[in-house]
């Protein structure tokens, strides 16, 4: 009998994480950030550096907070697999009857659970204790460097959008149209990591782009308040 490969998507989940929000954020920091300028009556050259300087300290800002949040889980994890280690060294009959009386409150009866904790640490003892006892597992683990660079690459990738329509666009229609193509970026972006997630793409497009709509009506409205009292 031939067996039917299953298409999950949970192995996506770190690196989808990192590249949705990184998308998200270059989208909407950069064009609330050119709202907020232009709002204040900033000309199109200082808008222009404004914009570039914000996506290289963005994508900065991200990369770093990605590596330091991610390394202080990845820390975290190896602390409580070293712990696991000693327990597993000092008293390996107790560790097996508490990874059985896991088994048991899943619904395996005793003998079954002892067995079967019995096999699993005789085949990988650590393993078995990371993904039963402290929910570790491979899809889910810390990696600080590819949650860094994801970060970093995504950002950039969505500040050059609305960069773009400030390079493309007449000064005097810049606010109008960065606001609109910033909203069906985010839309745009919304539909397609719900699309890789297996969500609703619909309801991914409207969450993103009203949540980007709000912050950038935020930063444009604090922009304007600026520019009438500076």
């Amino acid at each position: 009998m031939k067996h039917r490969a299953e298409n999950h998507r949970s192995d996506r989940i770190g690196w989808l994480r990192a590249a949705v929000l990184g998308a998200n954020d270059g989208i909407v920091s950069t064009a609330s950030l050119v709202l907020g300028v232009a709002a204040a009556g900033a000309d199109h050259r200082t808008l222009l550096l404004t914009s570039v300087s914000g996506l290289i300290a963005g994508a900065m800002s991200m990369a770093a907070g990605e590596f330091v949040s991610v390394h202080s889980q990845a820390d975290t994890e190896n602390a409580d697999l070293a712990r696991e280690r000693a327990e597993l060294k000092s008293d390996p009959a107790g560790e097996q009857r508490e990874l059985a009386g896991i088994y048991v409150g899943r619904g395996l009866d005793r003998p079954l659970a002892d067995q079967v904790a019995k096999q699993l640490m005789a085949h990988d003892a650590i393993g078995a204790h990371a993904r039963d006892e402290l929910g570790f597992s491979p899809t889910t683990a810390a990696r600080p460097i590819q949650a860094a660079l994801a970060s970093a690459a995504s950002f950039s990738v969505g500040a050059v959008l609305p960069i773009g329509v400030v390079l493309a666009v007449e000064p005097t229609n810049l606010i109008i149209w960065v606001s609109v193509t910033s909203l069906v970026f985010l839309a745009g972006l919304g539909a397609v990591s719900a699309r890789a997630g297996g969500a609703s793409m619909g309801k991914g497009a409207w969450r993103v782009a009203f949540w980007g709509a709000i912050a950038m009506a935020v930063t444009a409205g604090a922009g304007a308040l600026f520019g009438a009292v500076a």
